[in-house]
This record gives C-alpha cells, sequence and structure tokens, in this order.
C-alpha cells in the first residue's frame, strides 16, 4: 500500500514546507509516502467561494486513480486519539491494496463532488486549522501512528 497526501496549493511559509518534508521523509521507512500538490486556481478574483471549491473539486478527482481509497481531513469528519489513528492505520495497511489517498481541500473546504467520490471523514480537531498547518499536523499524526504501531518510544503517554 502506498499514502498519499493530496493538497491544494503550494504552502507559502518555509518553515511548515520544511517540517512537512522532515515527517514525510520520516514516513517513507515504513511505507511508500508521497505528497501531491494540486495547483492553486489562477484568476479567482472574480469567482465566488463555491466556484473555488468547484473548480478545486474537479482538480482534486482528475487526481484521484481507479482502486484509490480516499479519506477526507474534514471537521464533519470522526475523531481520533493517536493511539486510535495508529489502530485505524494498521487496518488500512492490510484492507487497502494500492494507494490510502488522504486529501486537504483548499481554504473554503470540498465540493459536493469530492464529498460524494470519497469513502471516509476523518478530524484533526473541533477547532480550525488552516488548510497549510492540517499539512504538518496530519503528517506528524501519520508518522506518530506508525512509531505507535511499531512500538517506537516517539509517542509518550
Amino acid at each position: 500500500m502506498k499514502i498519499s497526501l493530496l493538497v491544494i496549493g503550494k504552502t507559502d511559509k518555509a518553515w511548515i514546507s520544511e517540517a512537512v518534508e522532515e515527517y514525510s521523509k520520516r514516513l517513507v521507512h515504513y511505507l511508500p509516502f508521497e505528497m501531491v500538490i494540486i495547483p492553486d486556481i489562477k484568476n479567482t478574483k472574480y469567482l465566488s467561494f463555491q466556484q473555488q471549491k468547484e473548480k478545486e473539486g474537479e482538480l482534486i478527482i482528475n487526481s484521484l486513480q481507479p482502486g484509490d481509497h480516499c479519506v477526507l481531513l474534514d471537521e464533519k469528519g470522526k475523531e481520533y486519539t493517536s493511539r486510535q489513528f495508529a489502530t485505524y492505520m494498521e487496518k488500512k495497511t492490510h484492507t487497502v491494496p494500492k494507494r490510502l489517498v488522504f486529501i486537504i481541500g483548499g481554504p473554503y473546504g470540498f465540493s459536493e463532488a469530492v464529498y460524494r467520490k470519497t469513502s471516509e471523514k476523518i478530524s484533526l480537531s473541533k477547532m480550525t486549522f488552516s488548510h497549510q498547518m492540517v499539512r504538518l499536523f496530519f503528517t506528524e499524526q501519520l508518522y506518530r501512528a506508525f512509531t505507535i504501531i511499531n512500538n517506537e518510544p516517539y509517542h509518550h503517554e
């Protein structure tokens, strides 16, 4: 199984990019991991938030492959502790045959088409984070999950 993190737009803060890259490098020790960056939509000045979500949704859907198991990182999703998420990930490594794709939308969320196309939703918190910060929080939690699965000392109770 391969894990992909699908995101909209580049990160404009170097420190976020560096931290995400650090956890991405650590993750490949456990399994193949990639971050797929969908370019920001151009000329959004005259588009409503809904139109931007629709255009981003088309780009997200076009980035998916047959057989992908998709999970949205969404405020309406299921919340997990780090240990529960590790259990979730361990199950997915045994049940997802090809690519497990976690999707972070743009600043206005997901289009209805994307919601219809995906299997699950996970929330990182009841709090709202910028879509760029979510990249860092999620890659760290993904790394933490695999250290828990492998009984490594990164996670402390």
